[in-house]
Order: structure tokens, then sequence, then C-alpha cells
């Protein structure tokens, strides 16, 4: 990535170089305006290899993004025709990850939002516990608007009502490393799971299939339409689209419901000290 693309002032110096044979962070990104440059250069300063994949944006930023990618080998773009949703950009790059022999990835979004500098550390935790998943614990700042935080309380009841408590700090944060193969079985089995619904139901249905849940905590940073933010989340739409999967995931549960009492179960009485 050079200065002379005129998006950042850094050299590739600054980039980690030595690559990961099965760690990589993937970044979905749908037109998030110029704070994508800055996320990518942040995470590319952390880990190798970083993937972008570009899900149908229109504001022109896939071009710029290629344009760095020819000047980075730790950088791969992949670019999609038409915006098919969050999940979907993340499920087309983990089966792009899986042929190339990757085994897990780090989600992070492309707005600016998550922490770059943790990348290394949420790596190191995964790495040392592969069979289970990371997942980012938001510590909200002054910036996080009050309804999005009161929102992400219900949906993380509802997530641990869901598994019985497996151990799920935050439904939502998509700042997390996931083993690829679990993830992908449960996304090629569902026709859902493709938009604003992936982070939560994807928690819950790993926590389902045994995927052990790490919880790290990781700050927030909402971003303001003068320092660059971008959102896409629709109140309505995607209020809409949380309630319609958690009355899927609830009757999931319910079917599973002796299976996830007697694991809770087995749980407690591992974690319970020796009473002899």
């Amino acid at each position: 990535m050079s200065a002379r693309l005129g998006i950042m002032n850094t050299s590739s110096s600054t980039f980690a170089s030595s690559s990961s044979v099965t760690h990589l962070v993937l970044i979905p990104s749908y037109n998030p305006g110029e704070s994508v440059f800055a996320t990518v250069a942040s995470a590319r300063a952390q880990w190798s290899p970083v993937w972008v994949v570009v899900d149908g944006s229109t504001d022109g930023t896939a071009e710029r993004l290629q344009a760095f990618a020819r000047q980075d080998e730790g950088l791969h773009v992949i670019v999609l025709p038409v915006n098919r949703g969050k999940g979907a950009a993340v499920l087309h790059g983990i089966e792009l990850a899986a042929a190339e022999g990757y085994t897990h990835v780090l989600t992070m979004d492309s707005d600016g939002q998550h922490p770059a500098d943790l990348i290394p550390a949420f790596m190191a935790r995964s790495q040392a516990a592969p069979q289970a998943m990371v997942l980012g614990r938001p510590i909200f700042d002054a910036s996080a608007p009050a309804i999005r935080v009161g929102g992400r309380k219900i949906s993380n009841m509802f997530a641990n009502i869901m598994t019985m408590w497996a151990g799920i700090g935050d439904s939502l944060y998509g700042f997390r490393v996931y083993p690829i193969t679990p993830l992908a079985n449960v996304m090629r089995g569902k026709r859902w799971m493709r938009r604003f619904d992936f982070d939560p139901e994807a928690v819950v249905r790993l926590c389902w299939r045994g995927v052990v849940p790490l919880n790290m905590d990781a700050p927030v940073k909402y971003l303001s339409v003068d320092e660059g933010g971008v959102s896409h989340f629709n109140y309505l739409r995607d209020n809409v689209l949380l309630a319609w999967m958690y009355s899927r995931l609830a009757a999931g549960a319910l079917l599973r419901l002796p299976a996830l009492l007697w694991r809770r179960l087995a749980w407690l009485t591992m974690s319970s000290p020796d009473k002899a």
C-alpha cells in the first residue's frame, strides 16, 4: 500500500510480513467509504494475511483496494458483483480460505469500529484453543448510541437462553475468531444467516454443535459522520430480521433442550470444586 495512491501516509515497512498458514483476517465490506482504507492498513500492521471481501460495493472502494493488493502480498481482495449481505460475504470468504488450507478466520468490520491492535491477542488465544471460537466482548465508550447498547442486551439475553448459558459474552459483536469447518457446515445447511442475522445466529448454532465460546474484552467505537462513520443498520428491517431469527432459534432450542440441559449439567459438574 503506497502513499502514491493518495489514501494513507504510510509505508509497506509498517505492515506485518510473516504470514500465518492457518489463521487469516477476513473483512467483509459494503460501501464503507474512506474508513475501510485505515481499517485495512491497521489490520495489515498487525497480521498477514488479510482478506477483504467487497460485497457489491458501489462507492469506488473495490478498485482502490485492488490497487492496494497489487502492491502488498499480504492483502487479498475478493470482489462480489452484487451485494449479498455480511453473512454471505463471510461464507464466500471462508470457503475460499478453506480451499487454500486455512483453518480459522478473524472477522472484523470495515468501518473502523473494531480494535485492530488486538488481532494478535485474539489469534494467539485461538491458536492455543483451536477447537473453540474466540468472541469479542465489547467495551463501550461515550460514542455508543444508547439504543444500540440496550438492544444488544436483549439479543444477549436471548442467545444465552437459547444455549442454556453456554458462555456467550456478546451475541452481536463481529470481532471474532471462528474455526472455519464448523462455521461453514452450519451456514451451508441454512438459507438464512446471510445478512445482519449472521453474527448472533452463527454463535448460537456453533454453541449447539459444541464449539466452546471464549470471551475477550475489546473496545468498540461508533464513529460519527464527521469521523467517516457509515452505518447500514436499518432499525425496522434489521430488528424484524432478528425477531424472525430468534423465532427460528427458539424452535431449534426446544428440539435440542434435553441435549442442552445435559451439556449444561455436565459443565456445572466439571466446574464444581471437589467436595470429597
